[in-house]
């Protein structure tokens, strides 16, 4: 089914959402804002790990990427990823990964030949200079320690040669009987928020505790979040301004959630299944992925709270003008404290077993999402005051409707649709409209019981990779 958990999980700062604009191929999503789409959040492996894993089916270990270059339109969207080298002693490992995007390199060079009458020493000088351009390159190195069997310590750092700063990252994570506890820090976080648009956040450091997940029932969390620094847009040719979860403060956040799932129908699996007989006897026939071997109908839901409190920060911050990245004399208020319902209600319908090679899968999942009933309160009731004026525009008002089609193309490949739809028209447009869309080719590898190689795009950001994702659909 859809993930739900995605609907608590979005309410915090350290939530992943997959993007080529980084090398450890996530950012962040932004608290607060609408539950982003299912295909968007970024494989549990981390990039390092996959890039080891995919470069085995790529020519050269070289895996590509689209992701437009902010600020920079000559380098162009495509990007080649690779990783160049790792090392592993111990419990310790530590690996290379190389970027380079080759649009503005062959574009130099034509250049360069157009204006030449012949190849001479200059001319060869003048494309060795080209090639060593920085701006074309793009380095991170990461590493990662097992302190202890249940602790392990992620540093990372990443320069891209256009961008002026360098990413680092640092993550302590510890696991205890019943929960997980995650200390992340970055300098600057990568975040995006429901536009699309990206920020940088100065300093981000987040302390998270949550239970552990289970199937259903009551599941928790809680954490502190200190952001400093005011954010900026990555794009600083079309920015707006940032959101007010980004502003700089202290926040302690708490949140529950309910979970619950029934199905309606299930063909088990039987013997007769996993085995075919051929004249030369009985073989094994397993499924492409274990999670999508039986045909089902299902209906699941989740209901949770959320409570945060702004230590500081709070209010009278100081807003942002964008074209300038200055503060303004303009003020707003996010509240002290805070606290809301969140719910999702979700269908899913599954034909086949994703055995044979042809027409063994089409699922179809349906998601109705409220990120905040007290918006969505609010704004029923003006709908009955006929003296109201200005409408809320809250954009958590409105419900969203998340919708997720897989189709068998053929054996282990699955074509996927993501979309996520707003039913009403909050956010300027009027009745229900697409937000957001994602495309996908999904190639399972049985060997690894339930992985999958995952190549998507989204034309609203015009971006897309290729990511490694382990027991996720």
């Amino acid at each position: 089914m859809a993930n739900l958990r995605t609907a608590m999980d979005a309410a915090f700062w350290d939530m992943n959402i997959s993007t080529p604009q980084a090398l450890d191929g996530a950012s962040k999503a932004v608290p607060g804002d609408p539950i982003p789409i299912d295909g968007g959040r970024a494989s549990k492996a981390l990039r390092i790990q996959q890039l080891s894993l995919l470069g085995n089916g790529f020519p050269l270990g070289i895996i590509p990427s689209f992701s437009p270059s902010a600020n920079h339109k000559e380098l162009g969207s495509f990007a080649l990823q690779s990783l160049l080298g790792k090392a592993v002693v111990g419990n310790w490992w530590v690996g290379l990964i190389g970027q380079f995007r080759p649009k503005k390199l062959i574009s130099s060079i034509k250049a360069e030949i157009a204006t030449s009458d012949e190849w001479d020493l200059p001319l060869v000088k003048d494309v060795a200079k080209q090639i060593v351009d920085k701006s074309l390159y793009a380095l991170g190195l990461c590493s990662q320690i097992a302190l202890t069997p249940s602790s392990s310590l992620l540093l990372s750092t990443e320069k891209h040669g256009e961008r002026k700063n360098r990413r680092t990252k640092a993550m302590l994570f510890h696991q205890l009987q019943d929960h997980d506890i995650t200390l992340e820090a970055a300098w600057p976080e990568l975040f995006r928020d429901r536009k699309g648009k990206y920020w940088e956040v100065p300093e981000s450091i987040s302390l998270d505790c949550s239970s552990l997940i289970c199937e259903s029932g009551l599941r928790y969390r809680f954490g502190i979040h200190k952001s400093s620094g005011l954010p900026q847009a990555v794009d600083s040719t079309n920015a707006a301004e940032p959101p007010l979860a980004l502003l700089p403060g202290l926040c302690a956040k708490a949140a529950f959630s309910y979970q619950m799932s029934r199905d309606l129908w299930r063909q088990q699996e039987t013997k007769e299944d996993a085995f075919v007989e051929t004249e030369k006897g009985h073989f094994w026939r397993p499924t492409y992925d274990i999670r999508l071997k039986e045909p089902h109908a299902a209906i699941s839901g989740i209901v949770g709270g959320t409570c945060e409190a702004w230590l500081f920060g709070g209010r009278g911050i100081v807003s942002v003008d964008p074209r300038q990245g200055e503060s303004s004399s303009g003020t707003k208020d996010r509240g002290r404290f805070g606290a809301d319902l969140f719910g999702s209600l979700c269908y899913t319908f599954q034909h086949g077993q994703f055995r044979n090679l042809y027409g063994d899968l089409t699922r179809v999942d349906a998601r109705f999402d409220v990120s905040s009933a007290s918006a969505l309160a609010k704004k029923t009731i003006n709908l009955f005051k006929t003296a109201q004026n200005n409408p809320s525009r809250n954009e958590l008002a409105s419900p969203r409707l998340n919708l997720i089609f897989h189709q068998q193309v053929a054996g282990p490949i699955v074509f996927r649709v993501d979309s996520k739809i707003a039913i009403d028209s909050s956010s300027g447009k009027r009745g229900p409209h697409i937000e957001d869309l994602i495309y996908s080719l999904n190639y399972s590898l049985r060997v690894l019981g339930s992985g999958k190689v995952v190549a998507w795009y989204s034309p609203k950001r015009k971006e897309g990779m290729v990511e490694l994702r382990l027991f996720e659909f």
